[in-house]
């Protein structure tokens, strides 16, 4: 089965296995936000994902 790539860029996976996710909504239309918001976006947040799907989506994990 092939990785799905569009999904795989937006994940990254830390060493001990633990799945990052950027947020979305942060490319464009941020300068009227909250810098409390702007600042936010930045920041990644867990992603939890099966073993199903990380052996579908993310390739040798």
């Amino acid at each position: 089965m092939k990785t799905n790539k569009s999904y795989t860029k937006r994940l990254k996976v830390t060493k001990k296995g633990k799945v990052l996710a950027r947020r979305p909504g942060q490319n464009h239309f941020n300068a009227k936000e909250r810098r409390e918001d702007q600042l936010k976006k930045k920041t990644e947040k867990v992603f939890f994902i099966t073993n199903k799907q990380k052996a579908r989506f993310l390739p040798n994990k």
